[in-house]
């Protein structure tokens, strides 16, 4: 883990619970309307890792937890793969509620939840952002004035490949849920989950 004092510490774990209070009773968009809980972020506040997803699943949104469903089950095996524990990372997602009959965000919703993502990055400081999947992907690399993302390079030329963007570490993985339909690719899945160990 990163080392602070604890003043420090305790400034940080303030600012991430109040923008988690934020996050849990936000209307920014129509998703409050079919959500039951808007997901903060969940884990250690020093990771040096931060896992981005795209949204709530049905079980996360139920149960108002990161990675509980089928997807977390594979999340969790990949991490247990790498050699990473759980609690040392950070999870969040792109947009903070679950996005009906899993259909593709709006880019509404994602500009509502970016305020809230921004926030989290600024307050954890991860050494490496790790978003998951497509849509995650593309959203960071913008963010970070990352030409490949803007131009919307293939995500199958992007995952599993280290960006300096912004003096911002991006490492872009496959969403564990993309296993869930090919389980074929498991074994080139963790071989890139791999990788991220050395930033522990």
């Amino acid at each position: 883990m990163k080392q602070y004092d604890l003043f420090e510490r305790i400034e940080k774990q303030d600012a991430i619970d109040i923008l988690n209070g934020q996050i849990r009773t936000c209307r920014g968009c129509k998703l409050h309307i079919t959500r039951k809980h808007a997901l903060s972020g969940e884990g250690n506040i020093d990771a040096r890792i931060m896992f981005i997803a795209l949204a709530p699943g049905i079980k996360e949104d139920a149960q108002n937890r990161m990675f509980i469903g089928p997807s977390g089950q594979i999340f969790n095996k990949l991490l247990m793969a790498s050699g990473i524990d759980r609690k040392l990372v950070f999870m969040t997602n792109l947009v903070k509620c679950m996005l009906p009959q899993n259909r593709k965000p709006e880019k509404d919703e994602i500009k509502a939840c970016s305020q809230f993502l921004d926030r989290e990055i600024s307050i954890i400081r991860p050494e490496v952002i790790v978003p998951l999947g497509l849509y995650a992907t593309q959203a960071i690399l913008t963010k970070f004035h990352t030409e490949s993302g803007a131009a919307g390079l293939s995500f199958s030329k992007m995952n599993g490949h280290l960006v300096i963007s912004d003096r911002q570490k991006i490492f872009p993985l496959p969403h564990p849920a993309a296993l869930l339909y090919n389980p074929s690719f498991e074994s080139s899945t963790i071989d890139k989950y791999k990788k991220l160990h050395s930033y522990l």
